[in-house]
């Protein structure tokens, strides 16, 4: 039975924020997500080109991806569980957000620099291991630093809507929003090849052009995060966390257990799967099939281009640098169209219901990396003609199917989390460890495609295409379980809401 003190606490809380926040300070709370995804957006669309450019080949480019995941599997549960507990007079989410944001700025200027810090121990010729070294080392930083800020942000929206279903969507939906922005910013930021131009110091005998626009694109990342940053924790206004609320409802209403809360995080936290519910666990299913599927796209959409549309390769003439500036550009199109969705988000659940929305929107992302197989199959035919470039069709083929994977991109970024944190509320555990969890289900897909989409490209060619075979099978299967298996609507408030 649940302990009516905790109730009563957790009720109050939940009351007095959902009368005290109106949308306009939500919205500038979730405005964090702006800067964070600027730089994920030039990590996504560069850093892989970059890395190969360092002298790693193609087949190990997605391991050192590996460190992302690697980081969330326990970074961002751990930080959820801190700042549940977190008794700062600044709030529980705010410290973690601010020296995420800190660690970020850090890392990236590491990463800008990794070339030069090279140089300087010694590198000379295409392949530069103390620069890859340095690069892996600030990357490491950097998925750290995402993973230690997400979280909060997502948990902080959760604790200003507490109970409301509706307005956690629309929470999460502008938090969407705000990643759409970020990537329209960051993607347009890395598509643009004249940087170092505007910034003459960052080019020099170490780094060239590619490298030159890529550490200035960073002084512009740094720039916007610190901006959304300030923005975000100066209008969330946290109420302190006292002494005596750092227990853990859950643990202690569990049945079977003691009234006292267990320390040990990872007995915590793997300790809550026990109880969770049927539709807790294919929601977290649904969760894992989708981002097998949205990985590899993430890791390889601007090599892809570069590679299978324009016939390049790294550090071997312009096609290559070519085509990755292209695929920036197709994922400037597709944050477009996840900002107009994050716009309709609220108005496609309420209407169809949350379950069939996600349901169909993977499926439609199944269809679309079949579309980028088959583009594949007939630019890879264009140029064992002979051809150096691919035909102007062929490009705006590529840079469409970029565009429309933004709807289903902007569902991803936003219905899971809402569904997760209002399922998990009823079960007392507290929202920061709850995105923990779900983050669980994101970066477990992602070891297992990192480890495992170079090799297996390699075994059939050398090429993407295999990698994204895979994503249409696991995203299919997701819609489908999804469809049938997660109900239209959500949950009811608990007895008592108002």
């Amino acid at each position: 039975m649940a302990n009516p003190e905790a109730e009563r606490h957790r009720g109050r809380a939940t009351l007095a924020v959902v009368a005290r926040i109106r949308l306009r300070r939500l919205l500038r709370v979730a405005s964090v997500a702006c800067g964070i995804q600027f730089g994920w957006a030039l990590q996504l669309s560069l850093l892989t080109p970059y890395v190969q450019e360092l002298g790693i080949p193609h087949a190990w480019a997605s391991v050192i991806w590996l460190c992302g995941p690697l980081s969330g599997l326990l970074v961002q549960p751990l930080v959820g569980h801190m700042s549940d507990r977190c008794t700062s007079r600044f709030g529980r989410r705010r410290p973690f957000i601010l020296a995420g944001a800190i660690m970020i700025a850090f890392a990236v200027l590491i990463i800008g620099h990794s070339a030069d810090i090279g140089w300087l121990l010694g590198d000379r010729g295409n392949v530069r291991p103390r620069a890859v070294a340095v690069f892996v080392f600030g990357f490491w930083i950097l998925d750290v630093a995402n993973n230690m800020t997400q979280g909060p942000c997502r948990a902080l929206l959760a604790d200003l809507t507490g109970n409301d279903y509706r307005r956690t969507r629309v929470a999460n939906a502008y938090f969407s929003l705000f990643m759409a922005v970020g990537n329209v910013l960051g993607f347009a930021t890395g598509a643009y090849s004249g940087w170092y131009k505007i910034f003459p110091f960052t080019f020099n005998s170490a780094c060239n052009a590619n490298c030159a626009n890529l550490k200035s694109a960073f002084f512009i990342d740094i720039a916007c995060i610190a901006i959304t940053t300030y923005i975000s924790i100066s209008s969330a206004q946290e109420v302190p966390l006292g002494p005596s609320d750092r227990s853990t409802p859950f643990l202690e209403d569990a049945p079977g257990t003691s009234g006292q809360a267990q320390e040990a995080f990872l007995l915590e936290l793997f300790g809550t799967f026990r109880y969770f519910s049927g539709p807790i666990w294919v929601i977290l299913l649904v969760t894992a099939l989708t981002w097998i599927g949205w990985f590899p796209f993430l890791l390889f959409d601007t090599d892809w281009m570069g590679r299978e549309i324009y016939g390049g390769k790294p550090n071997e003439g312009q096609n290559y640098s070519t085509g990755v500036r292209m695929g920036a550009l197709g994922l400037m199109l597709n944050s477009v169209v996840l900002g107009i969705t994050s716009l309709l988000m609220e108005k496609l659940c309420r209407k169809w219901g949350t379950g069939f929305v996600w349901g169909i929107s993977n499926i439609f992302m199944a269809l679309c990396f079949l579309a980028i197989l088959v583009l594949t199959f007939v630019a890879n035919s264009h140029h064992s003609e002979g051809h150096a470039l691919p035909p102007t069709g062929i490009v705006i083929a590529a840079l469409l199917i970029f565009a429309i994977l933004g709807v289903p991109l902007a569902i991803t970024y936003s219905v899971p989390y809402a569904l997760i944190s209002t399922r998990i509320e009823s079960l007392g555990l507290g929202q920061g460890l709850s995105m923990g969890v779900l983050n669980l289900a994101i970066v477990i897909p992602q070891v297992v495609v990192s480890l495992g989409a170079g090799p297996w490209d390699q075994l059939f060619g050398g090429g993407n295409s295999p990698a994204f075979a895979v994503a249409a099978l696991a995203v299919f299967a997701s819609g489908l379980i999804a469809i049938l298996a997660i109900p239209r609507s959500g949950p009811q408030k608990p007895r008592g809401f108002t």
